[in-house]
């Protein structure tokens, strides 16, 4: 395996997010040619594996903010990709993945598997499972964080 070429940086949060800005363009490189940007892909993820979900539980699933997943669910919807439904509060509104999105994701899976293989094939079994581990423990903990801000 290559050694690290890039320096050490002296903050978290600028390591993480050189990692997932890197890690972003990897995904978007193989989504383009089917129209999808990867957030926009992982919604359709995150629908496909709740099934159905309110904005706000979205939001909470993808650690996304308000007016973010707002703009990207209108430029979703106006695809066709995602569709909503009435809850019995008439203000409440569930998600699911429109017909159209499904096809759309269902063609787009082979070329986001790709990428997955890529990248499980430079880490061994036990760095992507503490990866993720990991990951999701740093989530977990900003999270929590913030709330006490």
């Amino acid at each position: 395996m290559a050694t690290n070429s890039l320096p050490s940086l002296p903050c978290f949060c600028a390591t993480l997010r050189r990692t997932a800005r890197s890690l972003t363009q990897f995904y978007e490189d193989a989504l383009r040619p089917f129209g999808f940007h990867s957030t926009q892909f992982t919604i359709l993820q995150a629908l496909d594996f709740v099934g159905e979900a309110t904005q706000g539980r979205l939001g909470e699933i993808l650690a996304l903010d308000s007016t973010t997943l707002t703009r990207t669910l209108a430029i979703m919807k106006r695809q066709g990709w995602i569709a909503e439904r009435r809850g019995q509060d008439r203000r409440e509104r569930w998600l699911h993945i429109a017909p159209r999105g499904r096809k759309a994701f269902e063609a787009a899976l082979p070329a986001w598997q790709a990428v997955q293989e890529k990248l499980r094939a430079g880490l061994n079994k036990r760095d992507w499972d503490e990866f993720q581990t990991l990951a999701n423990r740093v989530t977990d903990l900003a999270l929590m964080q913030g709330d006490k801000a």
